[in-house]
Parts: C-alpha cells; structure tokens; sequence
C-alpha cells in the first residue's frame, strides 16, 4: 500500500476514531489521543458489560476478595470518550469504513484493533460442572467462593498464570495440584537450566506439581490423566496460554500472522489503510532483535498505545521497538523479565538459583539483550537501561551478584 493512502484519515483532522477492546491497550489509547490534543471523537468499544479495568490484580486480590474490582481510574466522560460497552464486534468492512456490531454498524475514520488475547480452553472439558478459565472479572468472581471453600483444586498449565492462580490457591488455604504436559515449568517461555530451580517453589508452597503429565478427560469433581491417574477436583482452572482474539476479522482483509495475531508494521499500521493494531492481538517488527514479536504482557499493552496515538495525530512518525518487559508475583517470590533472550549465544548467572534473590542475563556479541531478575528489582531496573543502550559487559564482572548491573560494563 502505498504510504498516501495509509495515512488518509489518519492527520489530527480525523473525525472519528473507533477503538475495539476496553483492556489496557484500548483504554491507553483513547486517554494517550487525547493527551496528544485529538480533538475529534473518540469511541471506545467493549465486549464485557463492566467498566473497564485492569486485569492483573484479578489473579491475586480480586481473586482473594481483598478487593471488588480494578477499574481503571479513568475519567472517560472529562475526556469526551464515548464508552460502548457490552458491544460485540461482528466483522470489518475496511472498503466502507465500517465495523458490524451486535448493536449495528458503527463507521470509523481511524480504527484501533485492540482485542487483547482470549484464553485456549481444555479439549473435552467445556461445559463440564466446575471447570474455570481466568481471564476476566467475571472469571475472578466465580472463582473467588471456590477458594473461599478451600476446594481442592487442579491447575492445569504451569505457565505464568498457572503459576499466579496456584499462589493465590495455596494463600486461600486450597490443596492445589498443578498439572503441566512439559518437564518443567513455564516451558513455552524461559529454557530449561532456567526454569529447573523454579520447580521447587511449587513444594516449597505446599503445591503439588505434576510435570510429564496430560490430561486426557476431565469429570465432575475428577481430573483424568492419560497414565489413568484420577486427581479429585473440587475445581479445575485452566491456564495452558491465549491466543490473539481476532477471528471475528475473518474475510476483512486484515492480514494475520501464524499464530492468527494481526500483523503490524514498525508504527502498528495493518495491512488495511486507517487500521491500526496493538496489545496482545498483534505482532510487530523488531529492528533490536531481528524478528517479529508477538507479546502478551501487561507493558506492551500500556506502551505500544503512545506510537498509535503518536502516529494517528501525525505529528512526527513514531516507531514501536519496545525492551519487552513483564512481571510475575508467585510463591513469595517478585520475578521480573525484560528483553528477548532467544537470540543470546551466553548466559550469565548472578547468584544462587536455588537462593532467594539470583538473576540470568543473556548476552549476544558481548550486549545485554534480556534477563530474568528473581528478588533483585535493582538488577531489573539497570538492565533495562543496559540492553536499551546496547551497552557491551564484563560477563566476568556480570556474574558477581555483590556487583551493580551498571559497574559490570566493558
């Protein structure tokens, strides 16, 4: 497409721009055009009938009754926002400029795709009595007399939510078993060497974790496993990943990747004209790490709304290269992540393991480009500077935990 027609529409003279999804990435962007002086309408569109919010706190204090809810604090009327709530997306027209709505058509001037990522169920355990997702608040809230009752629970996926739910489990006093098919967990997003001293935090908690192992039926109140294993389950919560909710853009024209995400380029622009996408439903150019990513993380979703807005009011073209950043609180411990670490060709560990603070930095040529920092927020905090700068280290200097991050430079 060329570059006049995917800018048409796009200058602060935008009348109308529509934004699909009320999470982090939809709300951001509608509060970041405002703060960027668009002075036409902004509507944002939700499916869920609740005001929006935020969703982290719902695997722990939504989830433990210490608190009803995480709306955000957002001001949506002093900011001329029109929220439509409880409105399903049907379809795009990108050719008339239109989305088809359970409520009607709804024409747009500038479109934001901002869907989110919607959880991959269990096969065969729909509609099974006592078999939750956690996602949503509505999620949150069914699943909170559940721990209240001190079932005994079946998580299954010990990925970061399995993770996350299992500690709130355990805090409400439930008898948790956590089953993952991989020998490990969080398989799908940290290697091995990494992952190992992480399955001790399950016993540690009083969790039982199961690795190796497949769910091949679920019953009520009963987890099958495929080596005939029955696991009572007062509840099961299924947590084995998400995937980007875009199928209701089929036949629109809007490209989508192999993992069905909207593909962006580097100022989240689709391949259809006055369409945007950001958050977890899409996918972008990485110039830092030579691929595209796909990120499901809270930060990418409160970031990438900034270049859309940027590039929607069209004062200066912005592009998106994020340091990937996220966080997880599980099993008393704080862990946090930042950068891209598939690329590295060293590892660096800073501190024991199986201690209660340690970190691994992953080195390409010498250049910081990711690292996992257990307890130590410091090391987090200059890290991300580091791989932001490119800075070369020591990794002999690196691996010396008494050692600031920053004093650990070539």
């Amino acid at each position: 497409m060329s570059e006049q027609t995917q800018q048409r529409g796009t200058s602060s003279a935008a009348r109308r721009v529509v934004v699909v999804g009320a999470g982090m990435a939809g709300v951001q962007t509608a509060v970041a055009l405002r703060e960027r002086g668009f002075t036409g309408t902004v509507t944002l569109i939700g499916a869920e009938p609740h005001q929006p919010y935020d969703r982290p706190p719902l695997s722990k204090a939504v989830l433990l009754g210490t608190a009803e809810g995480s709306a955000f604090d957002v001001d949506f009327e002093a900011l001329g926002i029109e929220l439509r709530l409880g409105c399903e997306v049907l379809g795009l027209r990108p050719a008339d400029h239109e989305l088809d709505t359970g409520a009607g058509p709804v024409p747009y001037d500038v479109l934001v795709l901002a869907t989110g990522a919607e959880p991959i169920t269990l096969p065969g355990a729909e509609g099974v009595p006592g078999v939750h997702l956690l996602r949503t608040l509505d999620d949150a809230e069914r699943l909170r007399p559940v721990l209240a009752a001190q079932h005994d629970i079946v998580v299954v996926g010990a990925g970061w939510i399995g993770a996350e739910f299992a500690t709130a489990a355990r805090e409400a006093g439930c008898a948790v078993t956590v089953v993952e098919a991989a020998d490990r967990p969080l398989a799908g997003a940290l290697p091995a060497e990494v992952a190992a001293p992480m399955t001790r935090w399950y016993a540690d908690a009083g969790a039982e974790l199961r690795t190796g192992a497949r769910v091949a039926g679920v019953e009520p109140g009963v987890v099958v496993l495929d080596d005939g294993t029955r696991l009572p389950a007062g509840a099961v919560v299924v947590g084995i990943g998400a995937r980007p909710a875009t199928g209701w853009l089929a036949g629109s024209g809007v490209a989508l990747g192999p993992r069905g995400e909207v593909v962006a380029d580097a100022r989240l622009r689709t391949s259809v004209p006055d369409v945007y996408a950001v958050g977890d439903c899409a996918s972008f150019p990485s110039a830092r790490y030579g691929e595209r990513l796909l990120v499901h993380h809270w930060d990418n979703a409160l970031q990438g709304p900034r270049t859309v807005a940027a590039n929607i009011v069209g004062d200066t073209p912005a592009e998106y290269d994020p340091v990937p950043y996220f966080w997880s609180e599980q099993f008393g411990r704080f862990v946090q992540y930042a950068g891209h670490h598939t690329s590295a060709d060293r590892t660096v560990w800073r501190g024991d393991e199986y201690g209660p603070a340690w970190t691994v930095c992953w080195l390409r040529e010498s250049r910081l480009v990711a690292l996992l920092a257990v307890g130590r927020p410091r090391d987090l905090a200059q890290g991300r500077r580091l791989i932001e700068a490119g800075t070369a280290m020591d990794p002999e200097l690196l691996a010396d935990p008494a050692r600031p991050l920053k004093a650990a430079t070539a």
